[in-house]
């Protein structure tokens, strides 16, 4: 039986078991449908090795179209399976050949009989939605009483979506607390220009917080935030009409804009997938639904801006949230000093929804 990382930690710090954890040290728990990869990149025939906290995962798709998802070591030699070959319905290992179905298990070892095939390989639930490959990585039996996420506006033809994501060198939590404090719009002034945030409420519930916000802006504003955020009537100290919420649904973020109709003009949809055992790189998958205005085609020519304002302000935020990754590591523990009450909500969230470590789980067991 191979280690779970999310259970005992791998090389995360057993200090995570105490009763008050360093954030940075928790782990993703595993009980949710995390995307491994998007549908594009696992063609037809062919399969796609991933990581999952660093539990290798192979995802498979048959020339039917069929997809699967198993643990990606072979049970003889555990070399990885996705440097085999997808035939029929199954996946043969390059090695010796030895062949697995969709469930895990070995139905064919080309120098043995079937009556003396060995085990098989761990299957996770997979699922395929919106462009995006879902796998849990937790207890099966979980799996169909915890939903996927709903994404209504990408399959609204009312909105143009783009797909993004990157590789960001942090722990997830410090990713979630970027999209969550609005406050931190200094840092992309360049992109923005000068804009004040006001929090005007909070919301808790099981496994949620949202936060909402206005902004007040003085000078002229930028032409790409306009199309990703909506064009500001305001000037000055005087907030614009528009209402932003963001909200963690553990494991999950959304960021939706709306004006003061109600219309939702903006839909953001995005998680962060830990790749190490250490879980301190992220995979970030995202969703970006713009609202189509009333000029046919404006918004796809506009398109290119976008993007590249996109691109420029995550570049800013995967900079500064790498840096206080490499400020924890240096320091060796949690020094932040941190005085906005909704991160403050926000990271206990995250330590009640977060993994257990094996040290924790026996602690647990001792006193049942």
């Amino acid at each position: 039986m191979h280690a779970v990382p999310w259970l005992d930690g791998g090389s995360i710090d057993p200090s995570a078991s105490a009763q008050v954890r360093d954030l940075r040290r928790v782990p993703i728990h595993p009980d949710h449908w995390y995307p491994l990869a998007w549908s594009s990149e696992v063609r037809r025939g062919r399969a796609l090795g991933v990581l999952f906290a660093g539990e290798p995962i192979v995802l498979a798709r048959t020339e039917s179209g069929t997809l699967f998802a198993l643990e990606d070591r072979c049970a003889h030699r555990q070399v990885p399976l996705h440097a085999g070959v997808v035939e029929g319905d199954c996946i043969r290992c390059g090695y010796h050949g030895w062949t697995y179905d969709s469930t895990g298990r070995c139905v064919n070892v080309p120098y043995l009989g079937r009556e003396r095939l060995p085990n098989g390989v761990r299957a996770y639930p997979c699922r395929e939605v919106h462009g995006l490959i879902f796998v849990f990585p937790g207890d099966v039996a979980l799996a169909n009483a915890r939903p996927l996420p709903a994404l209504p506006s990408v399959a609204n033809k009312a909105y143009k979506t783009r797909r993004f994501g990157r590789v960001v060198k942090c722990h997830y939590s410090f990713m979630h607390e970027n999209l969550m404090d609005m406050n931190h719009q200094f840092l992309h002034r360049r992109q923005m220009g000068q804009m004040r945030a006001r929090a005007r409420g909070r919301r808790r519930g099981e496994g949620w917080l949202e936060v909402d916000y206005t902004f007040a802006r003085k000078g002229k504003q930028p032409v790409g935030e306009a199309l990703v955020f909506g064009a500001s009537s305001k000037n000055g100290d005087q907030d614009d009409q528009d209402v932003m919420t963001v909200r963690t649904e553990y494991p999950y973020q959304t960021l939706q804009i709306r004006s003061g109709d109600g219309t939702l003009v903006m839909d953001l949809w995005i998680v962060y997938v830990p790749l190490d055992a250490a879980q301190r790189t992220n995979r970030t998958f995202g969703l970006l639904s713009i609202r189509r205005p009333g000029i046919p085609l404006a918004l796809d020519l506009a398109w290119p801006l976008l993007v590249w304002f996109t691109e420029r302000i995550f570049k800013e935020d995967r900079w500064i949230v790498e840096l206080e990754q490499e400020a924890h590591d240096k320091q060796g523990a949690d020094w932040n000093h941190e005085v906005f009450p909704v991160i403050n909500e926000l990271r206990d969230l995250l330590r009640n929804c977060g993994g257990r470590t094996v040290i924790a789980l026996r602690k647990a067991g001792d006193t049942a």
